[in-house]
């Protein structure tokens, strides 16, 4: 079984975070969601209250397939803080295992070097801190090991393409079918 890890702090983005959480969860996926405050309890960038399943402290990321960092402010800016995280992002990069983001998330891959040469998308305004990248403007791009999604709104299509590198096409198009997606109708 797959495993990935969700980071979420005070002011992601929740559904972002949360669309991505639950569907890798309906796909068998080990998810964890990992707080980067200190706390179990994150307060997300629309003020609610999300209980984590453990705070970075208490996490371990080595068997992770993934690592899933979601936009929001300034919760992407907290992220880019967090030297830890920092230092988990760079170790999944050089054991060629899976990265995604979204939104302004994508910012903290390229502000560490994780993205040169790559193609990737964000939220509009934000393509200048992908450094080193190709930005697309696409819903979701994927090159290589890095999957990036524009924003909230192409939440649900990053989480299927997730899925897909992970589990399988199939597995993909079997949430997709069940979650009603506008394509499958």
């Amino acid at each position: 079984m797959s495993k990935v890890t969700a980071f979420i702090t005070d002011g992601t983005e929740e559904a972002e975070c949360l669309i991505a959480v639950d569907l890798l969860r309906r796909a068998g996926i080990d998810t964890e969601l990992v707080s980067c405050n200190g706390t179990r309890e994150v307060l997300s960038s629309h003020q609610i209250r999300i209980v984590t399943d453990k705070t970075f402290e208490e996490a371990s990321f080595e068997d992770s397939d993934m690592l899933f960092i979601p936009g929001g402010m300034p919760g992407v800016t907290n992220l880019t803080a967090h030297e830890g995280l920092a230092k988990a992002l760079k170790a999944q990069a050089a054991a060629d295992k899976y990265i995604a983001a979204v939104c302004a998330g994508p910012s903290v891959l390229g502000g560490l070097g994780l993205l040169e040469g790559k193609k990737a998308t964000c939220f509009p305004g934000w393509e200048d801190k992908l450094i080193g990248a190709e930005c697309t403007g696409a819903g979701v791009t994927a090159d290589g090991k890095i999957l990036t999604g524009r924003g909230l709104g192409f939440s649900i299509d990053l989480a299927l393409k997730m899925i897909e590198v992970l589990e399988g096409e199939e597995k993909a198009l079997d949430i997709k079918g069940r979650i009603q997606h506008p394509e499958t109708i």
